[in-house]
């Protein structure tokens, strides 16, 4: 997904825009989820970039992702652009350490 959300729009309150936003980013996120997952693949990754315009946006991590969108909404903003890529994400075995064991 890459869009630009409009933020204010004439004629609806700004509330209810801001929470069409999220739940259309949540939709996506779970849509994404429900894919079969390739042989090998453990499970769904994403690659998020946030930012006011498609110029300026930075990598983020996906569990910050609305809380910008309610930062940019909050400070008045008009619009926010979010891109989120699927991408293969495979599980690390967690390192044995024997000081912790003890």
């Amino acid at each position: 997904m890459r869009k630009t959300f409009q933020l204010r729009i004439e004629g609806r309150h700004p509330d209810r825009v801001l929470d069409a936003v999220k739940h259309e980013i949540r939709k996506y996120l779970r849509r994404e989820r429900r894919r079969a997952l390739p042989p090998g693949v453990d499970y769904w990754d994403f690659d998020c970039r946030f930012g006011r315009t498609q110029e300026d946006a930075q990598s983020v991590h996906l569990a910050t992702l609305i809380g910008l969108v309610d930062m940019v909404a909050g400070e008045g903003g008009e619009q926010c652009y979010v891109e989120i890529l699927a991408t293969h994400g495979h599980r690390l075995a967690r390192p044995v350490d024997g000081a912790a064991a003890a």
